[in-house]
């Protein structure tokens, strides 16, 4: 159910994006879930060998490559969904950024927290703790 809702989630925020940015449009929310599943795919399946092969440049530019990577993704996935178009390389580096902080702060307002565990009771004893 969860990974139902983070989806729809998803789809929604790749529909905001045009409003954000309009040099993204997205035709219809049917194409907005489909770009949504395919970049899920695409950055669960490619993105991490793109990350490693990378490594070095990721390196030096302190992580920072990661949004080229990402830009590069939202493109790449742009190129071969019908009714999601991206304006070129800057429009899918600004509108990849955008997609995942709506989605991200949507996410954080929609799904629920798990819940800790209680804390232990006042008279508890760890035998596992180091004392000095």
């Amino acid at each position: 159910m969860r990974l139902l809702l983070v989806w729809l989630i998803n789809a929604l925020s790749l529909l905001a994006v045009p409003y954000v940015l309009p040099s993204v449009s997205v035709d219809s929310f049917y194409v907005a879930l489909l770009t949504a599943l395919l970049l899920a795919l695409v950055n669960t399946l490619i993105r991490p060998l793109l990350v490693l092969v990378t490594l070095p440049i990721t390196i030096l530019t302190l992580g920072l490559f990661t949004l080229v990577i990402n830009g590069l993704l939202f493109w790449f996935v742009a190129s071969f969904v019908e009714g999601f178009r991206v304006g070129g390389f800057w429009s899918a580096f600004w509108g990849a950024l955008a997609y995942s902080l709506i989605s991200s702060v949507a996410s954080w307002l929609l799904i629920p927290k798990p819940h800790l565990p209680p804390p232990p009771p006042p008279d508890y004893i760890d035998s596992t703790a180091r004392r000095l």
